[in-house]
């Protein structure tokens, strides 16, 4: 049975750290995912190749283990079958996963893969190998990953989503004030356990896009208003929506200079986790210069200039 390089699967370094055994996965399994391959026998065979090795490097104690004795595995499986000794690397079938649709109200999962005999040898995936007669251990089964894609706006009123899992639906809630990049943990709703073990848990990453003219910052939102030069000089009001489509006006002082940052309270994100309480709205003034000026309004400013001068 010959030894498989995991690290060379994936293409990274055996120092390579959690962030970037991950985003290699991500980027290969998105390549030779099956539902962008269909038909290709050997983009199938590749995504289960990279499922295997990302369940062993994705998982700390796996790693360690295929770290310490992986080069040696065929010396510590005799030694096992030979001598009755206990090796148990534990260990289950792994699942990959994250989602590659549109529209984030699918979540799409690698599946249960069928591994190596390397795999099922070394981590007694099979029965196999350096287990014994003993009764084995209980194992808890694999996480499931997966991507939400929501809009800033849902973010900011909370959402849910409809995903279906193992011929189950689940309903998943994201809370007002969910981030970019935050993860959800929903407890055993991973993958089934082995031997009396409880399941895994599942792990949704968020990934909010904007396209409100709103910046976030944290809890707080950042945009740019246009003023027109008159108000701006002269002063005024004006009226700017709010990211929940509410009108909120705004005191121009006279002589407002272009940059100029308006806060308003309380008009940002919802804090996550924390009941009614938002982070602040700033408004930065853009003042808009006038164009296609008439013969009569140009006079106008000439005169005006000359009398600041």
């Amino acid at each position: 049975m010959k030894y498989i390089d995991y690290y060379k699967i994936l293409g990274v370094d055996k120092n390579a750290d959690e962030k970037q055994i991950k985003k290699a996965y991500r980027k290969l399994a998105i390549k030779y995912h099956p539902d962008k391959n269909k038909g290709n026998k050997q983009a199938e065979e590749k995504f289960k190749e990279l499922n295997e090795a990302y369940t062993v490097l994705s998982d700390p104690e796996k790693r360690k283990k295929y770290d310490q004795y992986g080069h040696d595995w065929e010396k510590f499986q005799y030694a096992g079958q030979s001598q009755g000794a206990s090796h148990d690397f534990g260990g289950a079938r792994g699942y990959g996963g994250f989602n590659f649709g549109g529209g984030g109200t699918q979540f799409e999962f690698g599946g249960d893969s069928d591994f190596s005999d390397f795999f099922n040898m070394f981590f007694g995936g099979s029965g196999r190998g350096f287990t014994t007669g003993r009764s084995a251990r209980p194992i808890k089964g694999q996480d499931y990953s997966a991507i939400a894609d929501i809009t800033l706006e849902e973010a900011y009123q909370g959402t849910s989503r409809l995903i279906e899992l193992g011929g189950k639906k689940i309903r998943v809630k994201f809370k007002p004030g969910v981030k970019q990049g935050q993860k959800l943990k929903i407890k055993g709703k991973g993958a089934p356990g082995r031997n009396g073990g409880s399941a895994g848990d599942l792990y949704i990453e968020v990934r909010i896009s904007n396209n409100t003219g709103f910046e976030r910052d944290g809890s707080d939102l950042r945009k740019k208003i246009d003023v027109d030069l008159y108000t701006a000089v002269l002063g005024g009001e004006i009226e700017v929506e709010t990211i929940d489509y509410k009108k909120v006006k705004i005191k121009i002082p006279a002589g407002t200079q272009n940059g100029k940052v308006f806060r308003i309270k309380g008009k940002g994100m919802p804090k996550y986790n924390s009941s009614g309480a938002h982070g602040d709205l700033y408004l930065s003034v853009n003042v808009l210069i006038p164009q296609n000026l008439t013969d009569e309004e140009k006079s106008l400013f000439k005169k005006l200039r000359d009398l600041r001068e």
